[in-house]
């Protein structure tokens, strides 16, 4: 079922018991606002999740019996391109998409208006980015559902993309740096695909971010990579795993003593995630990866939607570790 576009502030009503997800447009410009949804169905147990834009998963779906509803506020981030900055998977459709998931979705109210809410910032790569296509997700995809309204997500992750080419490419941190405004929180997880990045050019690299983004009264905070899928034959992961680089350089090292050197907060996913996969081993960690029987497709260093969720938890983890201000919204 496709609604048709409304526009921001227009009050729509359905009812829907299908196992196919509906899905509502409302034409709207880039920027944030307030979703409200009102779950539920008056004559069946319904259960409903909410994506949103490029696959974001704004709530996970929740169960409500036969003539029970339960409103939920959403804290949204349109943009366009909605997926990658660059525009890889194309610019996707106008306006806001608000889509219903789970087994039996059902909705009886949709709102949206304008908000202005702090922004927590996503600069990344492809382990963090919104997947508009294919079974790929990025953990900061996965991260809007374990927070509260009244921040939003900006994922500005982009595929391929190092700290070299965030600072040349002026899509990327030419083109983000001027929204960030005081008080915004900005967490930089870059280093997979710094392969031949020398460890002076990559300190030197993410020090400019974390200039760039204090000089717009931002907060940076440093975020180590997610490991890599790959184990050795001693049961732990590789070197490569650990996302030390084809010069040498363990560049999880250098964010931990780059971030005590700038003073900027550390969220260290590279230890937590390293820790989760060697605690389950290499089989039972895979169905965090992209896997042939699942997907399709193996892939050592691209996550499943289960996969990014628990990574978006192990970051949320060290928000919370680290008193973050984003920490407040924490579900």
């Amino acid at each position: 079922m496709i609604a048709p576009i409304v526009s921001a502030v227009t009050l729509f009503s359905l009812l829907t018991t299908s196992p196919a997800a509906a899905s509502y447009s409302f034409d709207v410009p880039p920027g944030d606002y307030d979703v409200t949804v009102t779950l539920g169905s008056a004559t069946a147990a319904a259960q409903s999740g909410i994506q949103v834009e490029a696959r974001r998963t704004m709530l996970a779906p929740v169960g409500t019996r036969a003539g029970e509803f339960r409103q939920e506020v959403l804290s949204v981030n349109v943009r366009s391109p909605e997926s990658m900055p660059t525009g890889e998977e194309g610019t996707g459709t106008p306006g806001l998409q608000v889509r219903l998931t789970g087994s039996h979705p059902a909705a009886t109210r949709v709102t949206v208006t304008p908000a202005h809410h702090p922004r927590l910032f996503v600069i990344s790569d492809s382990t963090a980015s919104d997947w508009l296509n294919g079974p790929k997700r990025g953990w900061a995809q996965e991260l809007p559902q374990l927070l509260r309204p009244g921040i939003v997500v900006a994922n500005y992750a982009d595929s391929g993309e190092s700290t070299v080419s965030w600072l040349s490419n002026p899509k990327l941190f030419a083109a983000v740096q001027p929204l960030i405004r005081p008080g915004d929180e900005v967490l930089i997880q870059l280093a997979h695909n710094d392969k031949t990045t020398p460890e002076a050019t990559f300190r030197a690299n993410l020090r400019k971010l974390v200039d760039g983004v204090r000089q717009r009264g931002g907060r940076p905070v440093l975020v180590t990579p997610p490991v890599r899928h790959l184990f050795g034959s001693d049961g732990k992961l590789t070197p490569t795993g650990l996302v030390v680089n084809n010069l040498g350089v363990d560049l999880p090292a250098v964010i931990r003593s780059l971030a005590g050197e700038l003073h900027t907060p550390l969220i260290d996913l590279t230890a937590r995630s390293q820790a989760l996969l060697e605690g389950l081993g290499e089989a039972a960690s895979w169905p965090l990866y992209l896997t042939v029987a699942h997907d399709g497709v193996q892939d050592s260093s691209h996550f499943s939607e289960y996969g990014g969720t628990v990574m978006a938890g192990l970051v949320t983890r060290d928000m919370a570790d680290a008193h973050l201000p984003a920490a407040a919204f924490l579900r």
